[in-house]
């Protein structure tokens, strides 16, 4: 998410330009934005990102594919809004996406 630094308010990526809806302000840059793509296997996870290295790691957790110690992770609300969210984690090792269920 980018704001517009003029009047604040939550600027539109097209094309590699910020374009602020509000005041028109547009500068150029790049996505920090998390993108997903919907499977039809639900066991798939898909998630593409361009900059993962902002995620928070947690330490105490080891990757069920390599078994490297540590990983990206993150929440998403994937059921009713009255259940727990979802983690998912990312190893930062081979890329291996899973999540868990609380």
């Amino acid at each position: 998410m980018k704001f517009c630094p003029k009047c604040g308010t939550l600027m539109i990526l097209k094309n590699s330009i910020w374009t602020c809806p509000k005041c028109g302000y547009e500068e150029k840059g790049e996505s920090s934005a998390v993108f997903v793509e919907k499977s039809e296997n639900k066991n798939e996870i898909t998630f593409i990102e361009e900059s993962p290295e902002v995620l928070p790691i947690d330490q105490d957790i080891s990757c069920p594919k390599c078994g490297n110690k540590g990983a990206y992770f993150w929440y998403m609300q994937t059921r009713a809004g009255d259940e727990a969210e979802t983690r998912f984690y990312r190893c930062p090792k081979c890329g291996y996406t899973w999540r868990e269920y609380d």
